[in-house]
């Protein structure tokens, strides 16, 4: 894949999480859905400008590449299945928070290790 076609995943993406995040935070203020919609909307929050962070360094490091996809995946994956409890009352798949979760504090770690990789990798 291109540089280009992922910058503009990676763009699309991370616009996706922040349109969500704040109409979680909406529904979390307004519903008062907070048990739920609350995380949710904060782990999107936080995480759609990290990627786009991230992502103006990755075309020297490899390993942003993979924190990327570790850090939207999971942030797809746990803010998704909060939000399906909230208007469902049911999980995703079981399990699902917990692996979104692992899964950001890999893509975190990854972020970590860029710091020792020399720029040319």
């Amino acid at each position: 894949m291109s540089d280009t076609t992922y910058s503009r995943i990676l763009l699309f993406v991370a616009g996706l999480l922040g349109a969500a995040g704040v109409a979680m935070a909406a529904a979390a203020a307004h519903a008062g859905a907070t048990r739920f919609f609350g995380p949710a909307a904060a782990m999107c929050l936080v995480h759609a400008p990290a990627l786009l962070a991230i992502d103006a360094r990755r075309p020297r490091l490899r390993l942003a590449a993979v924190a990327t996809a570790l850090l939207g995946g999971g942030t797809i994956v746990f803010s998704g299945d909060l939000a399906i409890r909230a208007l469902t009352g049911h999980s995703a798949f079981a399990m699902a928070a917990p692996t979104g979760g692992t899964l950001m504090i890999l893509g975190w770690l990854a972020v970590a290790l860029c710091a020792f990789i020399p720029s040319s990798a």
